[in-house]
């Protein structure tokens, strides 16, 4: 099968195709003929060496988030399975191929009517997205900032507190991005100088950048305010401590469930979707033999939405 492989840590080009060995689904295990391969800014980081929740070491097959078809049944699996459309994690390793074995339990069906690029969209992002808003418990009538609005999981995080009853501040990296965010009340250019003042006193913050940004975003909190670390995607974290929001009244979010929350934000993800109310943006998609392309283009910051490879 057709794949793509990482033989040692480093920039975008230490992605490379070639050949792999078809696996072959074990016990309790499925075979999904990949359509679409999720990207992530994670993977990015991932791929250069940096330190991550993925553990592994070259050479092997990057990649954690598939959709397709399963083909085959493993031992001891329903063979009702086979021919569903699922979308489903990998464990961190294995999605940048034409063919993945996954655990059966680890897969999700796709809903009717929900397009399969659209369920890998949502599979990581919209499992974010939801489960940040649950841990943040945003209330009518809150005023909401959003980093990096523009990217996969902020978009979604905007049309869900939205949704939730707040008034939606949208802020993003650059004119490009800034004119994307189509449904915020608010839309705010972070790298303006005194971007803040436009800002105003926030509720709830979802920190998707870190480093100064998120710094920034932090001060603008009223006393009860909620702020969610999830992202760093300016390169570094937000450095706010658990003693500087005490002092503030505010509360920080660094967790947003247990495994079995977490399947269960994804499967309302996924619902969301499929029934029009959470719509991702997809802005970018490279055939898999441009996985190096992808990783260049997210590195680069000029990235929309979520990207994907074609398998």
């Amino acid at each position: 099968m057709r794949a793509v492989w990482l033989r040692e840590f480093g920039g975008p080009e230490v992605l490379v195709p070639g050949e792999a060995p078809d696996p072959v689904p074990g016990p309790g295990q499925v075979l999904v003929e990949v359509a679409f391969a999720n990207t992530t800014f994670v993977e990015t980081q991932f791929r250069a060496g940096a330190p991550g929740p993925f553990r592994a070491s070259p050479p092997l097959i990057p990649g954690n988030g598939v959709g397709g078809v399963i083909s085959v049944v493993g031992p001891g699996v329903d063979p009702g399975l086979a021919g569903q459309r699922v979308v489903t994690s990998t464990g961190g390793s294995g999605g940048y191929a034409e063919r993945v074995a996954v655990d059966a339990a680890s897969v999700f069906s796709v809903p009717e009517g929900l397009a399969l690029d659209a369920a890998v969209a949502v599979l990581a992002d919209g499992r974010t997205a939801t489960g940040l808003v649950h841990a943040t418990a945003v209330r009518p009538g809150e005023r909401v900032l959003v980093e990096a609005a523009a990217g996969g999981v902020g978009s979604l995080l905007v049309q869900l507190a939205k949704a939730a009853g707040a008034t939606v501040v949208g802020a993003a990296g650059g004119p490009a991005k800034v004119a994307r965010i189509a449904e915020a009340d608010v839309v705010v250019d972070y790298l303006a100088p005194d971007w803040t003042s436009s800002v105003g006193e926030v509720d709830v913050v979802f920190d998707g950048v870190g480093g100064e940004i998120g710094t920034a975003a932090f001060g603008l909190l009223r006393r009860g305010g909620r702020m969610a670390v999830y992202g760093l995607a300016g390169g570094s974290w937000t450095e706010v401590s658990e003693e500087d929001a005490a002092a503030r009244g505010v509360s920080l979010v660094r967790s947003i469930g247990s495994p079995a929350e977490m399947r269960a934000f994804t499967e309302s993800a996924l619902s969301e979707a499929a029934a029009g109310r959470m719509v991702p943006v997809i802005g970018q998609r490279f055939p898999l033999e441009n996985a190096a392309d992808a990783h260049a283009a997210i590195e680069s910051r000029t990235t929309i939405g979520k990207t994907l490879l074609v398998a």
